[in-house]
């Protein structure tokens, strides 16, 4: 059912809120991306072993996705509000542990804890937009600033993270933190509402166990098999996620009050939602991941160069989340899903043309599937919170942002799985003589080992096996473009179909 006349419209209060808001979303996505920047640091000050590394670089990832259906539905029955403060709270106290952190254990036991608090931060706010903004339109402008407020942290987060390297030690950038959760503990009890479902029962801890597991085994399985190649405990780990969520799902059709009401996929709006915004970051992540080797590896750039490269796309998310309300003025939400599909798979189709050491075609195509899946982001957003009844606007926000982190392992997982098998084929047939037993496995193994292996070498010889090389990872990036751009085209067309009665505003069936 559409928004009517009487809906009421936002106030001052709710729009200054929005703001308050965006601050943990900015947070949140910088905080993913400045670690990276200060890893060489705390591995010559912390020396941790290369276990301990990978905790300290994924657990708080971890935490996050396991953790989102659990909070989401917290925050329904102690309240939106509540939680979110809380979790700033934490975040902000955890960061000052992190920051000041002087062993390995001690920055491991910090980030999981970030990735506890962390996890209360989208579900929380995007299930408050939900409640401030009734007026459908209102609600899309103000999805679209909170998708884009993410996008800025990601922009922001290897500037201000690089800004703070050059002048301080490592744990400075945890220390962004402490001022932006302060802001929100002062700023959120008089700018954001409370809401909470009006009649709960206590929160059912199985099935939050469930969850939990069933999507920590699921990610760990893909990240691992997108940075070790196909194996045995990688595989297990997938196995034994995928059937706990078949447990987990059966046990939420028994309850009366689930974590998850799997009614909800019963609505298009929600189903098609859901669907599109997965295989749209599994795009994006997939591609995004190929791109920044293309851009150090193929192209030769320094990270701070590549990183440049890269902010044109952050700039286009942006503009292209906020795009999404103002086309739904004019488009329905079917015409807007199908047309923005359609775009990101123009954007892949551009990245099949792509030569080596082709910037132009790269750029092209970076940034129109770009423009292409940010308002497809904020309008399957949009559709995913609107479709579901306000007592569940927080279980509903954990299911879009767990699709979000579920094609994004996804993405880099099997595009990454089908990038290295190409390229590993193509350079089995196109390595040049001279090259040892164990040179030519290397270097058929990966870009970057090739281009180690090529300094090594006599000057024609490794020449010859970086052309190569690029060339190989080259056609591996174009056939993963091309796989993306089919898929977008599939979801345009499904999104034609499937989303045809489909309006913004909340359902109730």
């Amino acid at each position: 059912m559409a928004d009517t006349a009487s809906t009421p419209k936002a106030t001052r209060r709710d729009w200054i809120g929005l703001a308050v808001i965006a601050l943990p979303c900015l947070l949140y996505s910088m905080d993913l991306t400045v670690l990276n920047l200060a890893v060489p640091h705390l591995i010559a000050d912390l020396k941790p072993s290369a276990a301990q590394l990978l905790w300290i670089v994924d657990i708080y990832g971890f935490l996050v996705a396991g953790l989102l259906i659990t909070m989401g539905t917290l925050g329904d029955r102690i309240g939106r509000r509540r939680l979110l403060l809380i979790g700033a709270a934490a975040f902000g106290v955890t960061s000052l542990i992190a920051a000041f952190a002087h062993t390995a254990e001690t920055l491991i036991a910090a980030r999981a804890m970030l990735g506890v608090a962390a996890a209360t931060l989208a579900p929380s706010t995007l299930s408050l937009l939900r409640n401030m903004f009734h007026d459908s339109g209102q609600r899309s402008v103000a999805i679209g600033i909170w998708m884009a407020s993410y996008a800025a942290g990601a922009a922001l987060g290897p500037l201000v993270g690089g800004v703070l390297l050059e002048h301080f030690w490592w744990g400075s950038v945890f220390l962004i933190a402490v001022p932006i959760m302060a802001m929100l503990l002062v700023l959120g009890p008089i700018f954001l509402p409370e809401f909470r479902a009006t009649r709960t029962s206590p929160l059912d801890l199985a099935s939050a166990l469930l969850s939990l597991i069933a999507v920590l085994a699921t990610i760990y399985g893909l990240k691992d098999i997108a940075e070790h190649g196909p194996n045995g405990p990688a595989g297990l780990a997938i196995v034994v996620g995928v059937a706990l969520g078949i447990v987990f799902v059966r046990r939420q059709r028994k309850l009366d009050d689930p974590l998850i009401d799997l009614r909800l996929f019963r609505a298009p709006a929600f189903s098609v939602s859901v669907g599109a915004n997965l295989f749209g970051v599994f795009g994006a992540f997939g591609c995004y991941l190929l791109i920044g080797q293309y851009f150090q590896l193929v192209l030769g750039m320094t990270p701070l160069e590549a990183g440049l490269w890269t902010a044109p796309s952050g700039i286009t998310f942006i503009v292209g989340a906020l795009l999404a309300p103002v086309l739904l003025r004019r488009f329905s939400p079917r015409q807007v899903m199908a047309g923005a599909a359609a775009v990101a798979a123009f954007g892949f189709a551009v990245l099949t043309l792509l030569e080596t050491g082709d910037l132009a075609v790269l750029m092209t195509g970076f940034i129109l599937f770009c423009l292409g899946i940010a308002p497809l982001g904020t309008l399957t957003t949009d559709l995913i919170v609107g479709a579901a009844p306000p007592e569940r606007a927080g279980a509903a926000a954990a299911i879009s942002e767990t699709s979000s982190e579920f094609g994004g392992a996804l993405g880099i997982a099997v595009l990454g799985a089908i990038a290295t098998a190409w390229y590993r084929g193509v350079m089995l047939d196109a390595l040049p003589p001279g090259l040892s037993g164990e040179m030519a496995q290397a270097a058929s193994a990966s870009l970057g080992a090739a281009v180690a292996i090529s300094t090594a070498l006599p000057a024609d010889t490794g020449a010859a096996l970086l052309m190569a090389a690029r060339e190989a990872f080259t056609q591996a990036l174009a056939l993963t473009a091309g796989l993306c751009a089919l898929l977008s085209v599939v979801a345009s067309i499904l999104a034609a179909v499937l989303l045809r009665n489909v309006r913004i505003g909340p359902t109730h069936s």
